[in-house]
């Protein structure tokens, strides 16, 4: 698995984008998929869950593809499995998405080989709530802990 660090510029680029997609919002409504639609909501991005089989989930109007869109995003939030994942970078792609996010355990080499192979600036291996502003608190107290640790973006 590739585990280089994503830079800190790379991450503010992302959180710039004020229109976001998300793919990976669940039916089950403690999922982190919708745990993120409800948190960037709150925050003031534009968010548009994804859901191939769902016109509506847990109040959340979706969409079923990134084609399918009502207009163009910034960038791309992907919270499903590495293998899911791999498809939907393909579908990101062909929708002319240009910046993505594999939320932590969405990711594969394959996916990240793919975005950069495709010229997609690719945000893997973290956790987009430590990132977007305000962050609550547990993030803020991981955050730090990584600083520490000299394991935070830079």
């Amino acid at each position: 698995m590739m585990m280089e660090k994503v830079s800190r510029h790379e991450i503010d680029d992302f959180l710039a984008q004020r229109k976001l997609a998300l793919v990976g919002v669940s039916r089950r409504a403690g999922k982190f998929g919708n745990m993120i639609y409800k948190e960037l909501s709150a925050k003031g991005y534009q968010v548009f869950p994804v859901h191939p089989e769902a016109k509506e989930n847990n109040g959340m109007h979706c969409w079923p593809s990134l084609q399918s869109l009502p207009e163009r995003v910034g960038g791309l939030i992907i919270v499903v499995r590495p293998e899911q994942t791999e498809k939907v970078v393909r579908d990101a792609v062909a929708a002319g998405i240009e910046r993505v996010w594999m939320q932590q355990g969405s990711q594969s080499d394959e996916a990240i080989s793919f975005c950069r192979e495709n010229g997609v600036s690719v945000i893997h291996n973290e956790c987009i709530l430590m990132f977007a502003e305000p962050a609550g608190w547990i993030h803020r107290f991981h955050r730090g802990i990584l600083k520490l640790l000299g394991k935070a973006p830079q």
